[in-house]
């Protein structure tokens, strides 16, 4: 017998779903399933208590699809939350919420721009490759839903900054894309590690002011970057 509660379930084979115990399970008669993306009208359903969350681990983290629940209760929800969104009083508060993150994004770009840099650290007949780099590195990391490094605020910003600059090197002046890394345990971490030592070892140089050849790969990754 089906229990009418909240459960966690994954996708399964064949669009089939999965219950904790990697059993198959269907949906109750009279449910319907609605896809992740509106987040207002997910907690309005949620909050019923009674529901499937469709999810899948992605790596560290757990994705969801979303969520099933009773027909009658997503009509419900829709209807609630169109509703508020109509009113001016909603209307005034998201363009002030809309301005308000976007100058916190404005802020946090520019911050950790300057932490890029001062990772980098450049000699200062390198300081125009330092500012190019940190530019590209920055938009490419600190976009909202990247989900890159910089998006976390689990670890302190210095080292969101240090390792996004590793982590963007890993891609622009290695083979990391193109290398055929074996399917074992720890394997491919093992490899980020050794590429990562390298590029310490590059931008030794670059801090150090010593020449840099054309060929370098750090030199032409810079010279390609369009900021």
């Amino acid at each position: 017998m089906i229990k009418m509660n909240s459960e966690i379930v994954s996708p399964g084979p064949n669009n089939t779903l999965l219950n904790k115990y990697g059993e198959k399970v269907t949906p109750p008669n009279g449910w319907s399933f609605l896809p992740a993306g509106d987040a207002g009208i997910t907690r309005k359903i949620t909050a019923k208590g009674i529901f499937w969350r469709v999810q899948y681990k992605k790596g560290r983290r757990m994705i969801s699809k979303g969520i099933w629940a009773p027909t009658e209760t997503i009509i419900w929800a829709k209807k609630e939350v169109e509703d508020t969104r109509n009113t001016d009083a909603y209307q005034k508060k998201r363009v002030s919420d809309l301005k308000r993150r976007a100058k916190k994004q404005d802020e946090y770009e520019e911050d950790f721009q300057k932490e890029v840099e001062k990772y980098l650290k450049f000699h200062l007949k390198y300081k125009s490759y330092e500012k190019l780099m940190a530019i590209a590195i920055t938009k490419h990391a600190v976009p909202v839903g990247s989900g890159t490094v910089a998006r976390t605020a689990m670890i302190p910003i210095e080292e969101r900054a240090a390792k996004a600059v590793i982590a963007w090197m890993r891609h622009q002046t290695t083979a990391y894309d193109n290398l055929q890394i074996a399917r074992i345990k720890g394997e491919r971490r093992a490899v980020r590690r050794q590429l990562a030592q390298k590029s310490i070892v590059l931008l030794e140089k670059y801090r150090k002011g010593d020449s840099i050849s054309n060929s370098c790969p750090l030199f032409r990754a810079i010279r390609a970057t369009k900021v």
